[in-house]
């Protein structure tokens, strides 16, 4: 699954949360590859591991109830041995990273300008003056008019739209080679979205940086990505090349996934839903296809014991053989085509 010519490799990864006494994974034996100037989308409900994911690649979270085991190699670096220190001259300058709420991330009490400056204070030698001019150039860059009126403002200040490209004006002021995109277009309408889509695309084709792109929206992830891994309750169950993964979807949870979309052309009124709900981290099963209690129709026995990542075509990977046997509820025969 990687290659010399990999950025980022995510070898193993597990990372679990502290319940009372117990650790609980919430992201379990994952495994991924990030190439230069690529995007890889990442995708599954809330609750499935996709911003620990994220969050577990650049250090932010608590040691104290957190435990990492697994491998995540950058740069020659194992970035699952980094101390605060290390990973405090990797964030900003080697990973950008975009949160899913600009406003909760942004300070509310400092100007934008120092916003972005922040990062270049601590990760370059530039003067102030140059400072001054790169945060300019930054909010240019982002498609932020008046730029000079916008540094001198507050976050409350600010739009939903303009604090997200304020946001991927901080996380590209040190030109990283890796950006962390953690659902960068939730709370936006379709119209911003749409913008900050095309700024994202337009800005990697200038700096050929590597975007991990964290959604639950399949229809940025058909616009955006080179590469799909679809996880489910901590698993990536499904990994292929974007337009395989359109074409030819496998795995239950994928294939239940692309039908609960609307359908413009169906005649079909009826909006397609998949059963239950991705279980908490206390009650999900640790045996067994994680997937097979929201599809009861399958036989158990389509499903492995343990089940592992096979390569069914070049490049696309799919858990569990239950893919053989699916059909979505009221459909007849199987998935092997």
């Amino acid at each position: 699954m990687n290659t010399a010519n990999d950025l980022l490799t995510i070898r193993n990864l597990t990372t679990s949360f502290r319940i009372k006494e117990t650790y609980h994974a919430a992201v379990d034996d994952v495994s991924l590859s990030l190439k230069k100037n690529e995007v890889l989308a990442i995708v599954g409900e809330s609750g499935c591991g996709k911003s620990t994911l994220a969050t577990t690649i650049v250090g932010l979270h608590n040691e104290v109830n957190t435990k990492v085991t697994g491998d995540i190699h950058y740069k020659n670096q194992n970035l699952t041995q980094l101390n605060e220190q290390q990973f405090n001259s990797l964030r900003g300058n080697d990973i950008g990273f975009i949160f899913q709420d600009p406003l909760s991330a942004l300070n509310p009490l400092m100007r934008i300008g120092e916003q972005i400056e922040e990062g270049l204070v601590y990760h370059t030698k530039l003067s102030k003056q140059q400072r001054a001019e790169r945060v300019l150039e930054l909010l240019n860059q982002v498609g932020i008019s008046n730029p000079e009126r916008v540094a001198r403002q507050f976050p409350h200040q600010l739009s939903g739209g303009m604090r997200q490209r304020v946001m991927i004006a901080i996380a590209l002021s040190c030109k990283p080679s890796i950006l962390i995109a953690d659902e960068p277009t939730t709370a936006l309408d379709v119209t911003i979205q749409a913008q900050i889509l095309d700024l994202l695309k337009a800005l990697q084709s200038e700096t050929e940086t590597g975007i991990i792109l964290i959604t639950h929206d399949l229809g940025v992830v058909a616009e955006m990505a080179d590469r799909v891994a679809v996880m489910y309750a901590g698993e990536v169950v499904e990994e292929a090349p974007v337009q395989e993964l359109f074409k030819n979807p496998k795995h239950p949870y994928t294939r239940s996934l692309l039908n609960s979309i609307p359908q413009t052309h169906s005649e079909n009124e009826r909006l397609e839903v998949i059963q239950g709900m991705v279980p908490s981290l206390k009650n999900l099963p640790r045996e067994g296809c994680r997937f097979s209690a929201r599809i009861p129709w399958i036989d158990a026995s389509a499903h492995e014991r343990k089940p592992q990542l096979h390569e069914i075509a070049p490049g696309h990977f799919v858990r569990c053989t239950c893919w053989k046997h699916f059909h979505l509820e009221g459909e007849e025969g199987g998935g092997a085509v």
